[in-house]
Formats: C-alpha cells, sequence, structure tokens
C-alpha cells in the first residue's frame, strides 16, 4: 500500500485548517455588515469590522504557530509512524514469502527423501529374496550332495555284503554239493569241480 511522504501530508493539513478559517471569516464578515431588523449592527466583537486588522494579524500569527506545530510534531510522527507500519507490512510480506519458498523447498526434499527409501527399501527386499534363494539353493545342493554319498556307501556296502554273501554261498555250495555227490556215488568230487558246478548253478539262478 503507498504510503503519502509526511510533505503532502502537512500540505493537506495546511490547506484544510486555511479554508476552515477563511470560511468562519467570510462568514463573520457577512454577518458583522449585515443590519439586522431593527437597524442596529450586531455587537459581537469578533465581526466588527473595524477590529478586522487586529483579527487577521492574530490570525496569521495563530495559522503559522498551527502550522508550524503540525508540519513539526504532529505530522512527521503520523508520516514517522505510517512509514513504519508499510515497512513493517512489507518485512512480513517478505518473511512469509521466504517461509512459503523454505516450505516447499522442505517439501520436495521430503518426497525426494521418501522416494530414495523407496528405492532402497524395494532393492533390500529384492537383495533379502536374492540371498534366501541363493541359500536355499545351496542347502537343496547339499542335502542332494549328502543323500547321493549315503546313497553310494550304501550301495557300496550292499555290494560288499553280496559278494560276501554270494562268496559264503559259494562255499557252503561247493561243500554241501560235495556230500551230496558222496553220498550218492560214493566218491567225492574234487572242490574245484564242486565250485564250477555252484558257479554254474549261480550263473543259471
Amino acid at each position: 500500500m503507498p504510503v503519502r511522504s509526511s510533505r503532502s501530508v502537512r500540505q493537506g493539513w495546511a490547506g484544510f485548517v486555511a479554508s476552515g478559517l477563511t470560511a468562519t471569516l467570510v462568514a463573520g464578515a457577512a454577518q458583522a455588515a449585515a443590519p439586522s431588523l431593527s437597524g442596529e449592527k450586531a455587537a459581537f466583537p469578533p465581526f466588527d469590522v473595524a477590529t478586522f486588522s487586529g483579527q487577521l494579524f492574530w490570525l496569521a500569527i495563530t495559522f503559522g504557530a498551527l502550522y508550524w506545530l503540525m508540519s513539526t510534531i504532529a505530522l512527521p510522527r503520523v508520516g514517522a509512524i505510517l512509514e513504519e507500519r508499510a515497512g513493517t507490512i512489507a518485512r512480513d510480506l517478505d518473511n512469509a514469502a521466504k517461509m512459503q519458498a523454505k516450505a516447499e523447498e522442505t517439501a520436495l526434499a521430503y518426497e525426494a527423501a521418501l522416494t530414495e527409501a523407496r528405492k532402497n527399501a524395494q532393492g533390500i527386499a529384492q537383495a533379502s529374496r536374492d540371498a534366501g534363494a541363493k541359500a536355499s539353493d545351496e542347502r537343496r545342493h547339499a542335502v542332494e550332495a549328502e543323500l547321493a554319498t549315503k546313497l553310494a556307501t550304501a550301495e557300496a556296502t550292499i555290494a560288499a555284503t553280496k559278494t560276501s554273501a554270494m562268496s559264503n554261498v559259494r562255499g557252503l555250495g561247493s561243500e554241501v554239493a560235495i556230500a551230496i555227490v558222496e553220498k550218492l556215488t560214493g566218491q567225492a568230487p574234487s572242490a574245484t569241480e564242486a565250485s564250477e558246478a555252484v558257479d554254474q548253478v549261480l550263473a543259471r539262478g
């Protein structure tokens, strides 16, 4: 809001006071000069034409003193108050604009931080999923390797047991075959012949 200068304010007040005093003086002079209904002049001293010169003199002095008081004391204070008020309003508007700009910057920074946090959270979640999948694969491979080792061990044990059992069966079969042939024929075959016969039977079986 524009503020009027102290000089323009003083000029306005001076014009207003001068206009008021001039109008009062003219009205008083007209009333004093006009004859009453009885033909006598008004006796009110301020409106006496004979005292106009003194009244004008004191009017000029009073007006000058009043103008000096208004221009040097009252109006400068009023102008200073108005200027200070205008400066305060301008500073408040500037502060409000700065605070609004700062709030907008803070909001933008918050949005950027939130977006970055979301990206980081997604990256962490993906890394966790990848790590979990890798650990699961490693555990699965370890279990498969352990099972394969146990299976190979079991197969080896079974094969060894089977070989041992077959050896025992071959030896026992040879002995049984020798005993049967000896009992039937009265003549015992050799161990080699008995073993070959048992091997042929096992091969067919």
